[in-house]
C-alpha cells in the first residue's frame, strides 16, 4: 500500500511541477512580448486584440462582438472594455453597432490599427517562436 501512495505522491508532484512550468513559460513569454511591444506603445493584451481582429479581416463582418473577443483573449469583460476604449482613443479600433442586434457592439480594426498590427506581427511571432520552441524550455 505504501508503494502505491508513493507512486501517487510522485505522480501528483510531477503534475504540479508541470503546471508550474507552464505558468512560468507563460509569464516569461508574456513579459518578453510586453517588452518588445512596449516600444510601440502596446502591451501583449493590446496586440492580442488587434491580432484577433486582424484574423476577421477576410470575413464578411470584418469585426467581432466584444463577447467573442473576450472568449478568445481570456480577459474579463470589464478589462477588455477598458482595453478597447484605450485602443479606440489611439485610433486603432472602432466600435460599431451590431446590425443583427442593435444592443450589441462590434469592434473592428481601423486602417491605422491594421497597419500597426502588420508592422508588429513579425516581432510578435518571433517572440513566440523563440520562447515556445526553445530546447531548454522546462
Amino acid at each position: 500500500m505504501a508503494a502505491k501512495n508513493g507512486e501517487a505522491d510522485r505522480a501528483e508532484r510531477a503534475l504540479v511541477e508541470q503546471w508550474r512550468d507552464m505558468l512560468a513559460l507563460h509569464a516569461r513569454t508574456q513579459c518578453e512580448l510586453d517588452r518588445v511591444l512596449h516600444r510601440h506603445g502596446l502591451c501583449a493584451s493590446d496586440f492580442e486584440v488587434l491580432d484577433v481582429l486582424a484574423e476577421s479581416a477576410g470575413e464578411t463582418a470584418c469585426s467581432y462582438r466584444v463577447q467573442e473577443i473576450a472568449e478568445r483573449v481570456h480577459l474579463t469583460q470589464s478589462a477588455l472594455s477598458r482595453l478597447i476604449a484605450r485602443l479606440e482613443r489611439d485610433g486603432l479600433v472602432e466600435r460599431r453597432l451590431c446590425a443583427e442586434d442593435r444592443r450589441g457592439v462590434r469592434v473592428a480594426l481601423t486602417g491605422k490599427g491594421r497597419a500597426l498590427h502588420g508592422d508588429l506581427l513579425p516581432a510578435q511571432r518571433a517572440v513566440l517562436t523563440r520562447m515556445l520552441t526553445r530546447s531548454d524550455t522546462p
